[in-house]
């Protein structure tokens, strides 16, 4: 499969391009600086600069053929929104996207601690919120996870939908290589589409 990683150069996008080679698929991992995709060289690998701020520039590297995924973070209220648009005109196949638990469609699940989540993103939230339903829209998956820490892929991890949500644990982390592999399922067989999903894991207690 071809896939397209969209933040490939950070610790989760990082995640997803190792785990995508390892599964033999082929990928072309964008960044605004490919130099900092620190992984060997290979085959199937393509290297590629890029920015969301460039839709003509992301539309050049994903076409009808790409199943992206995203690891597109930012401290910055705005770009999450535009790096979604700039993804969906490009037309792919098929989106997989990064989003936070506690925000937008998972915020009355997840309880209390959204609204302590809200208060720590600030402007950030609107962005988020309207990233996320750019995507859902036009059909692709949406993944809400925890929060992010280094460490390997949990084996006892799950995804599920909304309605299998649990409160929402601030102290609680989900690795990144559990999410990344979580996402990966997803762009092979998509269980989610035009839905939220989410990446269960050490920080899942029940329900």
């Amino acid at each position: 499969m071809n896939l397209t990683v969209l933040a490939a150069s950070g610790r989760t996008g990082i995640a997803l391009t190792r785990q995508a080679l390892l599964r033999g698929h082929t990928v072309t991992a964008i960044a605004r600086d490919p130099g900092r995709i620190a992984l060997p060289d290979s085959p199937n690998l393509r290297k590629v600069a890029g920015d969301v701020n460039d839709a003509a520039g992301i539309a050049a590297v994903v076409d009808g053929d790409s199943v992206v995924l995203s690891a597109l973070g930012t401290d910055r209220a705005g770009t999450l929104l535009t790096g979604a648009r700039a993804v969906v005109a490009a037309g792919p196949r098929r989106v997989v996207w990064l989003g936070a638990y506690g925000t937008g469609r998972s915020a009355e699940a997840a309880g209390e601690g959204a609204a302590v989540l809200a208060r720590m993103l600030g402007d950030r939230l609107a962005d988020k919120v309207e990233a996320d339903d750019t995507v859902l829209a036009a059909g692709g998956t949406v993944f809400h996870a925890g929060m992010l820490a280094d460490g390997p892929e949990n084996p006892r991890r799950r995804t599920v939908g909304l309605d299998l949500a649990p409160a929402l644990d601030l102290g609680a982390k989900v690795s990144r290589e559990t999410v990344a592999a979580a996402m990966l399922d997803e762009a092979e067989t998509p269980q989610f589409p035009g839905a939220v999903a989410l990446p269960l894991a050490e920080w899942f207690s029940g329900r």
